[in-house]
């Protein structure tokens, strides 16, 4: 049974939707092996350029871990080795991750949104991480990714209290990108998505894995990778095709080589 379907928007953009509304879009182990699958195949197909993330239904972007299969002491099945929870929180990805969140995402639910690149959020959308309710962790990235979202004092009290706060606080407080009005997330994240496409997908790449890492390294090996990254991106094709493209005032025609 597919619990997670894909499908294409234009050429180069992959709209990815967690599909169990009766069940909150909550993560269960057919969730988790097909959303892998779906992480790991879109990253060996060089013509996808950006995937949007949502969740069925226009209330639950996803309610985090199902917790029956919790409750049954099968928490361990809701991961996998190369992607952490659902097979994307700590998944080893290239391509940029566009959350579209139409509604709540709590537990492992806001936890996806955070492991993805851009957040669009409804505006009558929110977002939290009650785990210490359950006597659980955020351990799936949130304990650490939300303070790195939002102000430190908001994210610590995020997650001591359990307490949500509204997309429109996380967009003013810088992490939600945009907000649209409710039933227009996808619409919203794929104009994001189109713009990202239509941009050299090799300097796309390139440049969010230094930017994935601006936090944790120093500047000085920030700008060596900066520099290993012009050097790749000067043998392509592609670097080529950009000032030719600006000089013959046409659109480029990338080839992602």
């Amino acid at each position: 049974m597919e619990f997670v379907r894909s499908e294409r928007r234009g050429d180069h953009i992959l709209l990815v939707t967690i599909d169990r509304p009766e069940a909150r879009n909550a993560i269960s182990e057919e969730v988790t092996r097909q959303l892998d699958a779906i992480v790991h195949d879109s990253e060996h197909d060089s013509s996808v350029r950006c995937v949007i993330l949502t969740g069925a239904g226009g209330k639950v972007f996803c309610a985090g871990a199902d917790l029956k299969v919790v409750a049954n002491g099968r928490l361990e099945h809701l991961y996998t080795l190369r992607g952490g929870l659902a097979g994307l929180t700590h998944a080893d990805r290239t391509k940029p991750w566009v959350a579209a969140v139409e509604g709540i995402a709590v537990a492992g639910g806001c936890e996806l949104a955070l492991s993805c690149d851009m957040i669009v959020a409804s505006e009558d959308g929110s977002f939290g991480l009650p785990e210490v309710t359950r006597g659980l962790a955020a351990a799936a990235g949130g304990l650490y990714r939300l303070p790195r979202a939002l102000p430190r004092a908001v994210a610590l009290e995020m997650i001591a209290t359990a307490k949500p706060i509204s997309a429109q606080r996380a967009w003013q407080l810088g992490m939600v990108n945009r907000l649209a009005p409710k039933g227009g997330v996808v619409d919203a994240a794929l104009e994001m998505a189109e713009t990202i496409a239509a941009n050299a997908p090799l300097a796309v790449t390139e440049s969010l894995a230094i930017a994935r890492r601006s936090q944790d390294l120093s500047d000085a090996s920030l700008r060596a990778l900066g520099d290993t990254a012009q050097r790749r991106l000067m043998l392509t094709e592609d670097f080529a095709e950009g000032p030719r493209a600006f000089i013959e005032k046409r659109a480029p025609k990338w080839v992602g080589r």
